[in-house]
C-alpha cells in the first residue's frame, strides 16, 4: 500500500471521515462474541519484533487478539496505544494478546517509540509486509484493529480513532 495514501487515509479516519474498515463496526457484535458475518483470520504470518526475533501470529492462537496496524507518523494511532497498554495489561491474564504491526517504520523509529509509549506487548515490523496488510484490508486508513476471538474469528474491525471502552466491551464479550 502507498505510504502517502494511508497518510491521506489516515487524517481522514482521525477526522471522522472514515468510521470502520471491513467487517462488523465496533459496537455492533453481539454481547455474546462474534456476529453472523464474521470470518477467519490469517495467523499464517511471522514477522520480527523490534528485537529482531521471529514472532508467528499462529503463536496467539487460542487467544482473544486484538491485532493493531498503525504507524508512528499516524496521530489517532499515538492516541489508541496507551489505551491497548492498559487493556494488556488488564486482561492478558484472560487470554486476551495485543499485536502491533507498524506498517512502514524502521526498527530504529520503533525501538523509542514503543519505549516512549510504554508499549508492553510485541511490536512487530510490517514494512515492507504487503502481505499481510493485504490479507487483512484493504486498510483504508490507520489505525486499523481487528479483534479476533479464541476460535480464530475476526469478530470485529475498526478504523480510526475509538475510545478504549469501544475496543473493551468486545474484548470483554470474547473472554
Amino acid at each position: 500500500m502507498h505510504r502517502g495514501w494511508i497518510r491521506v487515509a489516515a487524517v481522514a479516519a482521525a477526522a471522522g471521515v472514515l468510521s470502520a474498515g471491513p467487517g462488523p463496526v465496533a459496537g455492533q457484535q453481539a454481547e455474546t462474541g462474534c456476529t453472523a458475518d464474521e470470518r477467519t483470520a490469517n495467523l499464517d504470518f511471522t514477522l520480527e519484533d523490534i528485537d529482531g526475533n521471529a514472532v508467528a501470529l499462529r503463536d496467539y492462537a487460542g487467544r482473544v487478539i486484538l491485532l493493531d496496524f498503525w504507524a508512528t507518523w499516524c496521530a489517532p494511532c499515538r492516541f489508541l496505544i496507551p489505551g491497548f497498554v492498559e487493556l494488556y495489561d488488564e486482561y492478558g491474564p484472560q487470554g486476551f494478546q495485543v499485536v502491533g504491526i507498524s506498517v512502514d517504520d524502521s526498527v530504529d523509529e520503533l525501538r523509542p517509540y514503543a519505549e516512549e509509549l510504554g508499549m508492553n506487548y510485541p511490536v512487530l515490523v510490517g514494512r515492507g509486509r504487503d502481505d499481510i496488510q493485504d490479507a487483512y484490508g484493504p486498510l483504508i486508513g490507520l489505525p486499523t484493529a481487528f479483534i479476533i476471538d479464541r476460535e480464530g474469528r475476526v469478530c470485529m474491525s475498526h478504523t480510526g480513532f475509538a475510545p478504549k471502552a469501544t475496543f473493551e466491551e468486545a474484548i470483554r464479550a470474547l473472554l
